[in-house]
């Protein structure tokens, strides 16, 4: 259920907003009222994703930036500032996959590097600048995308797993690190989920992913939108270094 106006007067970043996740959280904090800067390495998906948004009570506008660039995210914060005056939310939802179905004595040293170079690199990266741009106001939300592979390992997966294992663990510390402020680090850990992502998995592991899920089912971007918005709300405001699952029951801790 939409929450009209829970995000009005509200300034939002939200990284890989190009398609998935990040586009259906995008969409969901313009729906309630918020201002949304879409980011994402693939300035095409970025403009197809703004016609499926269509019009909504916030603003949304769009630029590209890579989160495994210390420069051109901090540059993404930072403009984001001195053209909104502040920074609320940042929602890190950029990431790749990576070989799946390859055990580790076959897996390219390159592409483990690469997964985890955007996808735990990228979230200190975007953790680290979007803290420094929220401590001028002193309030601020930052949500990063772990997985319940970081907590249960995926055989084959041994670079994402890895990667979003490191998620979990950056969330925790620097959730700790902030505790006394107003800004709060959170992580959000599904299971599997239907995106465009998804689809990119060898299909026998995507098959035995799912069977995984005591539901029977994949989750829906919806579903990982409405869990998101409440996080990054002003509601939360007693959670921080939290992993918040979305497993449909796989998760057992």
């Amino acid at each position: 259920m939409v929450v009209p106006n829970r995000f009005k007067d509200q300034v939002a970043v939200v990284t890989g907003a190009g398609s998935g996740i990040g586009l259906g959280i995008s969409r969901r904090i313009a729906l309630e009222g918020g201002t949304v800067i879409m980011a994402d390495i693939d300035r095409a998906a970025l403009d197809a994703a703004r016609d499926a948004i269509g019009e909504v009570p916030g603003q949304v506008r769009q630029t590209v930036a890579d989160v495994s660039n210390g420069t051109e995210t901090r540059d993404l914060m930072q403009s984001t500032v001195t053209r909104h005056g502040k920074l609320d939310i940042v929602i890190n939802s950029a990431g790749i996959v990576g070989p799946s179905a390859s055990n580790i004595a076959e897996y390219d040293l390159s592409s483990f590097r690469r997964v985890l170079d955007v996808n735990l690199v990228g979230s200190f990266i975007v953790s680290k600048h979007a803290i420094r741009a929220m401590q001028g106001t002193g309030y601020g939300r930052i949500l990063l995308l772990a997985s319940i592979s970081g907590k249960e390992g995926n055989p084959g997966m041994a670079g994402y797993s890895t990667s979003k294992a490191g998620v979990i663990g950056l969330t925790k510390a620097i959730g700790k690190e902030y505790a006394n402020t107003q800004i709060t680090i959170n992580a959000l850990a599904p299971a599997m989920i239907a995106t465009p992502l998804a689809q990119t998995l060898d299909p026998d592991k995507l098959s035995s992913l799912t069977d995984k899920i005591p539901m029977g089912r994949l989750g829906t971007i919806d579903e990982v939108a409405a869990l998101a918005c409440w996080i990054v709300s002003p509601e939360a405001s007693f959670s921080t270094g939290a992993i918040f699952d979305l497993s449909g029951g796989r998760a057992t801790y």
